[in-house]
């Protein structure tokens, strides 16, 4: 019975086979392809508070055998394999962080403002694609002051984007990157960080407010101090009744690299043990208390949870949700 069903049924897909065949087709026009990518701005809760992460744009850097001090270019290329991408290029994610605490609208960080790259400074367009425009936003948290950080607070022509937001920066990197004797001793890309700094700060100098690390600067959000990356480097602890998140800022940046390997020192980490540290601190903590974590370079959103594995920790992203 089955070999005659199973023989019945062949016949039958052959005869209709052999019909459609002497069909006339109907030929459909093809659909054009898209030239850009859709919205990039991710919502989701914690606690009371909304969160929305903004994509400003990849940064792909170029990199070679002394990117990772402690580490070969093979070695640094056979990570990047690892994670399917591809040899001699740090793909650098830049996602900001909007919390809107009900009362507030707050900041963390401010993208590139596309001074870096031509594949970055999209934030503001992601935005206006939340629904908000930078009039709306009341206070702006910087965890430091690399360009990828701040300059988000000017247009290229020097405009400043944020007119009503409060600029608060940590007081300690501040007081680094404004002191004349550091510039003075200053070599590189370091002391183009140190000028870009007094660009974007020069006339609002006074009105930017310090905080110490430590401390809960805006209700609901504690600066956590993780030093290394540059010597003020601030982390942020996001609370909301009993839901929390660990904002790292650039204590891990890539996750294919420095969480799998997180005792390679890349040449952006200004004391590169210390930030070793840290970075051991921070992932021991989350992974231990299976906490939510954002990152600024994670890939977007640049949100999920962290596993301690046998040689490092892993990244787990949150799924897609509604609210």
């Amino acid at each position: 019975m089955i070999t005659q069903l199973s023989r019945r049924s062949f016949l039958a897909a052959a005869a209709l086979a052999a019909g459609a065949a002497a069909w006339p087709r109907r030929t459909l026009a093809a659909a054009p392809l898209a030239t850009a990518q859709g919205p990039a701005a991710y919502r989701y809760r914690l606690g009371d508070f909304q969160l929305t992460a903004l994509y400003d744009g990849t940064w792909f850097l170029p990199i070679d055998g002394k990117f990772v001090t402690n580490a070969s270019g093979a070695e640094v290329n056979e990570a990047l394999a690892a994670a399917f991408l591809p040899p001699d290029i740090m793909p650098i994610s830049i996602t900001a962080l909007l919390v809107n605490t009900g009362s507030k609208l707050v900041l963390i960080d401010c993208g590139s403002a596309g001074q870096i790259a031509d594949t970055a400074g999209f934030l503001n367009a992601n935005l206006a694609a939340a629904g908000h425009t930078p009039d709306d936003i009341d206070i702006i948290l910087i965890s430091h002051l690399h360009p990828d950080h701040i300059n988000g607070l000017r247009t290229k022509d020097g405009g400043k984007v944020f007119p009503n937001a409060q600029i608060l920066v940590p007081e300690p990197e501040w007081t680094f990157w404004m002191d004349d004797g550091n510039q003075s001793r200053a070599t590189g890309s370091v002391l183009g960080y140190f000028r870009n700094a007094r660009r974007i700060f020069a006339d609002i100098a006074k009105d930017v407010q310090r905080f110490k690390p430590g401390a809960e600067i805006v209700p609901g959000i504690v600066a956590v101090p993780a030093y290394g990356h540059t010597p003020g480097h601030t982390a942020f602890s996001v609370q909301s009744g009993t839901q929390s998140m660990l904002v790292m800022s650039d204590t891990v940046r890539n996750p294919e690299l420095f969480a799998r390997h997180p005792d390679w020192q890349p040449i952006f980490d200004m004391d590169g043990a210390l930030a070793v540290t840290t970075r051991r601190r921070m992932l021991d903590r989350a992974a231990a208390d299976r906490m939510l974590v954002g990152a600024y370079h994670f890939p977007f959103p640049a949100c999920g949870h962290m596993i301690k594995t046998a040689t490092g920790y892993e990244l787990v992203p949150s799924m897609w949700r509604p609210l």
